[in-house]
């Protein structure tokens, strides 16, 4: 029986062949643990004012008051209200709205009906103690790449290899630092033994690490092992941002915890790619070890009077920004693979760093949080995210709030993945030994979030009132049943040939889901589930609901048919 979301109403539909139970032929298929947590609840904590009747020179415009402002009664009248008061003042403060509507409201729930439409109205909001102050956002011109650059870059992309200047220049800096060719055999081993040590650290329990790559051999090892896989992986990002409209012409740039230089050099050489941008790219690090071996590379690498100018790195603490000297307005913040190495800070402590640097970005500046894919630190990632959200910074991608509301899914460990890189030289030379895997490092999956200050979200899809969708975090009650959904794939294929296994969320789980598809039941109406990328939104229909006991998730089982869609993102104008 399909379950036609909140609507109550239920259509009787014959069940197929693939209705038995899948949970214990997907064992394998789970390569991860799923425990549970306790869910993280949105706050809003702002105090409440009493509302006034509208004024009588906005006539005609409202319509009988509703119960409830959060549901469908609030979308017109909040929206039309903010667009009459932007025509008239290019500046106000969102406490001016107030007396234009029926509801007793307080701030914090006015501005959480309308944030998520301000950019579409070419707004942006900035918080002022317990008000917003609410201003039109100035155009700026987003670089978007000609077919050339487009061209340049995905022959790059599709090489999966690291600039052969730049493995050179690595190699040479080893040669340098340690007075030995990097090719002799006492330097192989250290290398060797600094890698090994650097991943058993990696993988100790979070209290006991100290993952600290900033001294001798460590940096070297990372330069061997870490780096190129970094850089490539930075490159993909970068061509993400570039593709969505992010850059800009003349963009100011700024890398947190930069290490050896990893985004800087990964910048200058996406840049190199790029016709008519510049850009401007300061960075912070505290190790002596780290800034003398990005200064090798930048100044080897990066040419002088190029497009991209690379300032060296101000010393300086990431816990304590406030003592560098940061550039006033910056457009891209970036945090690659560095938040995760704050063993020791919580996560209010990591939420209290970001929102710090973001006092520096721009109205329409992006920060760019990524880490590495395993669960630990996935997760985390996503649980940082959902802080900042709550200190007013808002999710741009992979992350769509369908239902119009924060995210309250408690444990969401999900990646992105890219092909694998080739090897090195010195990978390969460091693999010519009896365990060769452990010196190589070719696989590219990160977890990632593109953050804003103006609301902007890559796509706009929304849920509406009275839609045929069940929330997911009703899932619980129609195990067995077939039911209709719509949700975010937030992974890469996690399946194998028999059985295709996709992350699916829509923001309200409260348990990991996953949609799977047999590949005997693969055909043309549920092939978006296969072909759609890493944060698409996708709708369901006619998937059947099944309880994986041994990993506490749920499964949604697709079949010949299941129907999969990727719908159109934008809102239509009278849902708002």
């Amino acid at each position: 029986m399909i379950e036609h979301g909140d609507s109550g109403r239920n259509v009787c539909i014959p069940a197929d062949e693939a209705s038995g139970c899948i949970t214990c032929s997907l064992s394998t298929a789970f390569g991860f643990s799923l425990t549970r947590l306790l869910e993280e609840r949105f706050r809003v904590l702002l105090q409440p004012v009493t509302v006034m009747r509208p004024l009588p020179s906005y006539p005609n415009m409202y319509e009988p008051g509703s119960p409830n402002i959060r549901l469908n009664m609030a979308d017109r009248e909040l929206i039309s209200t903010i667009k009459y008061v932007a025509g008239t003042k290019p500046v106000f403060s969102l406490s001016e709205i107030l007396p234009y509507l029926h509801e007793t409201l307080t701030i914090g729930e006015l501005f959480s009906s309308i944030s998520a439409d301000l950019p579409r109205l070419g707004l942006v909001a900035k918080k002022t103690g317990a008000d917003f102050v609410i201003s039109r956002i100035p155009p700026v011109q987003s670089y978007i790449l000609n077919e050339e650059e487009e061209k340049r870059l995905t022959a790059f992309l599709d090489s999966r290899a690291l600039p052969i200047v730049l493995e050179d220049h690595i190699e040479h800096y080893i040669t340098k630092k340690v007075g030995k060719e990097w090719t002799d055999p006492l330097i192989t081993e250290r290398l060797r033994k600094a890698i090994v040590d650097q991943k058993n650290d990696y993988w100790k329990p979070a209290h006991r690490r100290s993952l600290r790559y900033t001294k001798g051999y460590s940096v070297l090892g990372y330069l061997a092992y870490h780096f190129p896989v970094y850089f490539m992986q930075t490159e993909h990002l970068l061509a993400q941002l570039a593709r969505d409209g992010l850059l800009k012409k003349s963009m100011t740039i700024l890398d947190v915890g930069t290490g050896p230089g990893v985004v800087p050099l990964a910048i200058a050489d996406f840049w190199s790619r790029l016709d008519n941008a510049q850009a401007a790219v300061y960075s912070l690090e505290r190790s002596e070890e780290h800034i003398e071996a990005f200064l090798f590379l930048r100044d080897a690498f990066v040419p002088r009077g190029g497009n991209v100018s690379i300032k060296p790195p101000i010393k300086a603490d990431i816990t304590r920004p406030e003592t560098a000297a940061l550039p006033e307005k910056i457009d891209l913040i970036i945090f690659s693979n560095v938040l995760n190495e704050l063993t020791d800070a919580s996560m209010d402590t990591r939420a209290a760093i970001v929102e710090r640097i973001a006092e520096r970005l721009s109205p329409d500046g992006t920060i760019l949080i990524v880490e590495p894919a395993d669960e630990e630190n996935a997760i985390r990632m996503r649980t940082l995210t959902a802080e900042l959200q709550k200190k007013g910074l808002s999710v741009y991608s992979p992350c769509s709030f369908i239902w119009g509301t924060p995210c309250t899914a408690p444990r969401c460990w999900s990646f992105l993945s890219a092909m694998y890189i080739r090897k090195t030289r010195l990978m390969e030379h460091l693999a010519r030994c009896d365990e060769p895997y452990r010196y190589v490092n070719t696989d590219i999956k990160y977890s990632y979030a593109f953050l804003r200050k103006d609301g902007l979200r890559k796509l706009a899809y929304r849920i509406g009132p009275g839609s045929k969708f069940l929330r997911l975090s009703k899932i619980h009650l129609h195990v067995g049943k077939r039911i209709n959904v719509a949700g975010v794939k937030m992974s890469g294929e996690l399946g194998d040939a028999k059985n295709h296994l996709f992350k699916i969320c829509d923001g309200t789980a409260k348990t990991p889901v996953y949609a799977v598809l047999p590949s005997y039941h693969a055909t043309p109406e549920n092939e978006a589930l296969r072909t759609a990328p890493y944060g698409a939104v996708l709708e369901m229909r006619g998937v059947l609901v099944r309880y994986n006991k041994e990993h506490d998730a749920y499964n949604l089982l697709v079949s010949r048919n299941t129907e999969i869609r990727m719908p159109e993102t934008e809102m239509p104008e009278e849902d708002l």
